[in-house]
């Protein structure tokens, strides 16, 4: 089963005003979301952000933003580039492939040489 790990791209501290607690310590990160296998590494488009407050730890949704947040957030959205989504194949899938072309190699000889006839 593969394992979905999402990396960081961007953290930024912003001095706006927490709306549960109004205090100025907010941070703003925004993650891309990888996929490690046993046989291939996935990196996605998919792109996600959590505002936190670090005085009382809530997560602050989009419904509760103030326009100043709207505005700050959308500032560090343009700055947030994410990898480009590709795929990378592991050393364990190349050593298996590696291994079936051998076995098939050596079985077409056999039955070519009448070997195992």
């Amino acid at each position: 089963m593969a394992e979905i790990k999402m990396e960081v791209i961007k953290e930024a501290d912003l001095t706006n005003n927490c709306p549960e607690c109004f205090n100025q310590e907010l941070k703003l990160s925004f993650f891309q979301k990888h996929s490690y296998g046993k046989f291939i590494h996935k990196t996605t488009n998919e792109v996600t952000s959590e505002l936190e407050c670090k005085t009382c730890h809530t997560k602050i949704y989009p419904v509760a933003w103030t326009p100043d947040i709207e505005r700050v957030f959308e500032y560090y959205q343009k700055m947030a580039i994410p990898q480009k989504s590709s795929i990378k194949l592991t050393s364990l899938f190349y050593i298996i492939l590696l291994i079936s072309i051998a076995v098939i190699a050596a079985g077409v000889y056999f039955i070519l040489e009448g070997v195992l006839v």
